[in-house]
């Protein structure tokens, strides 16, 4: 009987499987599953910008042009030279290349078909690429590395592709209790009255005739919404802080809300205040928090989220998908090695060296 067999090297392999690499990223991954959105009228934390997907080039710019702050010329007063010039505020993202790699060994050990093999390949890569994307989207989001022991990128990490970490502005982070992170003490953890600081900030920051860039929140269904991520042992403080009526208003909160459809709203905890409540064990972590120099307190930073917190740009690695998948042979033949490799950047919104779209709210984080 005839059998097809796509063999070591084979074009439609390289393809099939840079595809599958790319729809493993967009299921697996948490932000690009929850909170990516393309398109200029996208309403997401994490923005996806494609213009270099086909263009050659390794950096995209995208303005913020800023409201108005003329004083009113009113009755016959003349307007003449008292116009307003456009106000614009610029960002941009770079891209690079990142790859990973599988060695199958040799043919004695492996003792799989070449099918299977690619196989176990890709799933182990795939959940590679959704690990190392999630973790590079906390890390910018929050502005530095952290202690997380359980991350790919060591503790020395300090950014990707010319993308340098942009530390929180002191407008757009919050330390529980009022405190700063010296100060941080055991009772200062994750709360609902943080929370309702955090949106209190959101709504009076910026705009105007301040220059600063206004935290837009996310629109979903007609209603706006913001989304906080925390520490899965913020969480726990908040949950077990809060009576048990109050917390299952929260639940009901989410549960009954308007856009519920909406992947923002998929695994929430619960709704406060009009923001969606979730817990990631990515959030950065820090274990030098408090008096001391350094101090000893383990902390955490929730990321309080509104439009366009981050951006994301992919270019094509030259197989006009956004992963490219190479297989090849070593020592004679002996040993097969798969490989994938994506070109892409992500970087933190920051405009006239503020944070947009995004505030941190650090808290002590207590192991339960």
């Amino acid at each position: 009987m005839a059998k097809t067999i796509i063999g070591l090297g084979d074009s439609k392999a390289v393809k099939k499987y840079s595809a599958f690499l790319a729809v493993d990223l967009a299921r697996k991954a948490y932000w690009t599953r929850k909170f990516m959105g393309k398109g200029s009228d996208s309403s997401m934390p994490l923005q996806l910008l494609k213009e270099l997907e086909s263009d050659a080039g390794e950096y995209i710019s995208f303005d913020l042009s800023m409201q108005m702050s003329m004083t009113p010329v009113e009755g016959d007063d003349v307007l003449e030279n008292k116009e307003e010039a456009l106000s614009f505020y610029t960002d941009g993202v770079y891209i690079d290349q990142m790859r990973c790699g599988v060695n199958t060994g040799g043919r004695m050990s492996r003792k799989r078909t070449m099918h299977k093999l690619r196989e176990v390949a890709r799933r182990r890569q795939s959940d590679w690429w959704a690990r190392a994307f999630d973790e590079l989207c906390f890390i910018y989001a929050s502005g530095a590395r952290g202690v997380n022991a359980d991350f790919i990128y060591p503790t020395s990490y300090t950014g990707f592709a010319n993308n340098s970490l942009s530390v929180p502005d002191s407008s757009h982070i919050l330390y529980a209790g009022g405190h700063v992170k010296a100060t941080i003490t055991s009772s200062d953890i994750m709360d609902t009255g943080e929370i309702d600081k955090m949106v209190a900030l959101a709504e009076m920051m910026g705009g105007g005739t301040e220059g600063t860039p206004q935290i837009q929140p996310i629109k979903i269904d007609g209603e706006d919404h913001y989304v906080l991520v925390m520490n899965p042992w913020q969480a726990y403080s908040l949950r077990t802080g809060t009576s048990t009526g109050d917390w299952l208003d929260i639940q009901k909160a989410a549960a009954t809300a308007e856009g519920r459809k909406s992947p923002i709203f998929t695994g929430a905890l619960g709704m406060h205040n009009n923001v969606v409540l979730h817990k990631h064990k990515g959030v950065i972590k820090f274990s030098d928090y408090g008096t001391g120099s350094p101090g000893t307190l383990k902390a955490a930073r929730a990321l309080f989220l509104g439009e366009q917190a981050l951006v994301a740009a992919f270019g094509s690695p030259g197989s006009g998908f956004r992963f490219g998948w190479n297989e090849e042979t070593r020592d004679n033949g002996n040993q097969v090695v798969i490989s994938s490799n994506s070109i892409f950047g992500i970087k933190k919104v920051t405009f006239n060296s503020l944070d947009y779209g995004i505030m941190a709210l650090d808290t002590y984080s207590p192991e339960p």
